[in-house]
């Protein structure tokens, strides 16, 4: 193309592009076109979240000292119902807007109570968009409310409020698919019945859109329970009340409808001894107290203008922590009740109030406990510890609408002033029953310190006498010439008969190969000692070169990816699954970090025949389903296929070229990415089934038996 050419076309591009290809999304609909800012995905987690958005509002009710008790129920048809019995949301119009409180809070974005008009001092809604997200994102949302002696209702279909057709007084004849009528002239809150002058309250029932939401997305009934009795903890007195309706195979309400209720006067004390994995080496302490802090914030001014004035608020503090005789820590942390999984301020204050005052505890009491120079450590400190850190203040600064964490500045000096203050008050009490248990908890801290401290130095001395004796890594690995860590990959293979294949197939630039002899020792059963001995678990730890356990470093792994190429059999799934287990129980960060990945080779080869002189085609599949499908596929469109369809029984089987395109090349190969989304369970299931205990394992695999396809067995 010449110059001039160039130039027009350029010139071209710019004037076609003009303001009128920009767009707005206006309200619920830019809810609905972009989902995942809301509720950051579409799948199974995004409906949860939809489900917390609800039940926090009742939550918030309690919170507020107006409701203490709330019912959330998994219906039949799919849909949900959250009750409570809370103040009922305002039925009267809302000046500005000429909506109803109702209509108001389901269809408007940041609107609600909770933006200091003084209706809750503190709350876990604060952004104003949780209702009506789920409204958006519904196909049919109704809300009854109960106030004045009266119950008002209105429905909704996707966001948009009006009227459906359902048949009066049937039960159960509520449905998304009726016929509806949108409101035209002006919304309606309808009168549907009396209730008596005292009672009130909110219902709320939806039904999440199948158009938004994958098919495969359902509610995760054990996931709702553990938050229901969580917040139970949170919330004393409060009575939460989770019925599952729906009588889906393999749950516990299989065969009926099944409820659990859970109420918990003991606060977050009871709720420190639940979470507790160890014996006691103290009582469970509270730490209570409060602070203020001042923050400039927009405030909606008589004139609906925005203006920022200077608001005092209080942040409250209440923490529970309990040591006990083992090694773990386990420390959680709410705003509000709000779970704040990654932490924030709250939590960096109690980190740094926990260093602050052992660190001088152990100074004053360094004769006896004979600490010398030593610098008692973090990990020193949390070793055994449990802890539940709660805070609440109003308008709280999250990070995102998933309120992960914490961003309010001024709440770290506060949490860290009451916790030095009472922390110090428990451990120098001069009482008599308070005297023994900060003795024990201070003389397991310097047994830690000093542990680490030796340990520190015996890995340092094991470092100099290899570097000294032998500085090669093992023989059998079959390393890469890139140093760059970011593109490396190290892929673990099963066998040397797929290590000789895999050597043709990789690209030696930046794929190294490291080749293991069968199956490895299940490390869930063994002590580290076994672990280390093991000759392919030790190699499997020296190739990565980061370390193992609570000295594991991330930053010193020598390669950006660690995938596991084994075969795609039974044998296959079990190697991965033990090498799966030693990565979690011993190098945890790696997995954290999304850098271990399971490689996915093909089961099948279809020889697609062509006529003439030209090549035949090989098209690969990867499930049994797949490969039929595929061949039907082919048949169909008149193709002639060679048969049988060749069957890989090994990563040995395939031709280099085979295995590259379809395993190991990056342009076309397809790997798994080991995740730990939920960290507890996945122990949970690693102990079930590769743990010390035979009979709940024994269990396991008689219920799951007649589940189990016997075609799949070497699939």
């Amino acid at each position: 193309m010449t110059a001039t050419a160039k130039k027009a076309a350029s010139s071209k591009t710019a004037s076609d592009y003009t303001a009128h290809h920009l767009q707005v999304l206006e309200g619920l609909e830019a809810v609905r076109k972009r989902p995942g800012m809301y509720i950051g995905s579409t799948d199974g987690r995004g409906l949860m979240h939809c489900l917390w958005e609800v039940i926090d509002n009742s939550v918030d009710e309690a919170l507020a000292g107006v409701c203490d008790r709330i019912e959330v129920m998994l219906l039949p048809d799919g849909s949900v119902e959250v009750r409570d019995n809370g103040r009922g949301i305002p039925v009267d119009i809302e000046p500005r807007s000429g909506l109803t409180g109702v209509e108001l809070v389901y269809t408007k974005l940041h609107a609600g109570g909770k933006f200091g008009g003084g209706s809750y001092t503190a709350s876990g809604g604060l952004h104003g968009v949780g209702a009506s997200v789920v409204n958006a994102l519904s196909s049919r949302l109704d809300v009854e409310v109960d106030r004045g002696g009266k119950t008002y209702a209105m429905s909704f279909r996707r966001g948009e409020p009006g009227n459906f057709s359902d048949i009066a007084g049937a039960q159960g004849a509520k449905d998304p698919e009726h016929a509806f009528t949108p409101f035209e002239a002006g919304s309606e809150l309808a009168v549907v019945g009396k209730v008596a002058r005292g009672r009130t309250g909110t219902r709320v029932r939806y039904w999440a859109d199948r158009q938004i939401f994958l098919a495969e997305a359902g509610f995760d009934y054990e996931g709702l329970v553990a938050r229901a009795r969580q917040t139970s903890f949170l919330i004393p007195g409060l009575t939460l009340v989770v019925r599952d309706e729906r009588r889906l195979p393999g749950t516990a309400g299989e065969h009926g409808v099944h409820e659990e209720v859970f109420n918990h006067d003991g606060g977050i004390s009871e709720f420190t001894e639940f979470l507790a994995p160890d014996p006691a080496l103290t009582d469970v302490w509270r730490l209570q107290g409060s602070g203020t802090f001042t923050e400039t914030v927009p405030v909606l001014d008589a004139q609906g203008h925005m203006t920022p004035t200077e608001v005092e608020r209080e942040c409250g503090v209440d923490v529970a922590v309990r040591w006990g005789t083992g090694y773990d820590a386990k420390v959680v942390s709410f705003v509000n009740i709000i779970a704040t999984p990654k932490g924030g301020t709250h939590l960096a204050g109690f980190d740094q109030a926990l260093l602050k005052v052992f660190r001088k505890q152990l100074e004053l009491n360094g004769r006896r406990l004979k600490v010398g120079t030593d610098k008692v450590d973090k990990d020193d400190i949390l070793a055994g510890l449990t802890a539940v850190v709660t805070v609440r203040l109003a308008e709280p600064q999250f990070e995102g609408q998933t309120k992960e964490v914490l961003g309010t500045a001024a709440v770290r000096a506060i949490v860290a002033k009451v916790v030095e203050t009472e922390l110090t008050a428990r451990l120098t009490s001069t009482k008599r029953g308070d005297k023994a248990q900060p003795v024990l908890l201070l003389d397991k801290i310097v047994s830690e310190m000093k542990s680490r401290i030796s340990a520190r130095l015996h890995k340092e001395t094991q470092r100099r006498k290899t570097a000294l004796e032998s500085s090669s890594l093992p023989a059998k690995l079959v390393d890469c010439r890139s140093n760059d860590v970011e593109r490396s990959e190290l892929f673990i293979v099963e066998g040397d008969s797929a290590l000789g294949t895999a050597k043709l197939a990789r690209s030696s630039d930046f794929q190294a190969l490291l080749p293991i002899r069968g199956k490895i020792l299940n490390v869930q059963k063994a002590s580290v000692t076994d672990m280390l001995k093991n000759v392919e678990c030790a190699a499997i730890i020296q190739v990565v070169g980061a370390g193992s356990g609570r000295t594991f470093d991330l930053d010193a792994v020598r390669y950006g990816k660690v995938v596991i190429m084994t075969d795609a059999d039974v044998d296959g799934a079990h190697i991965r699954t033990l090498l799966l287990t030693l990565f979690f129980r011993y190098m945890r960060p790696l997995v954290d970090a999304g850098r271990v990945y399971a490689a996915m080779p093909p089961l099948h080869r279809l020889e697609v025949i062509n006529a003439g002189s030209k090549k035949n085609d090989y098209v690969y599949t990867y499930t049994e389903a797949e490969m039929r499908r595929t061949r039907a596929s082919l048949e169909k469109r008149g193709k002639n296929i060679k048969m049988p369809p060749q069957r890989y029984k090994g990563l040995g089987e395939m031709d280099a070229d085979q295995l590259a395109d379809t395993t190991m090349d990056p342009r076309h190969r397809t790997l798994r990415k080991v995740t730990l989304a939920d960290a507890e369970a996945a122990e949970r299931i690693f102990d079930l089934l590769m743990g010390n205990d035979v009979a709940p394992r024994k269990d396991f695999i008689i219920d799951s038996a007649a589940e189990m396809d016997r075609d799949r067995i070497d699939a």
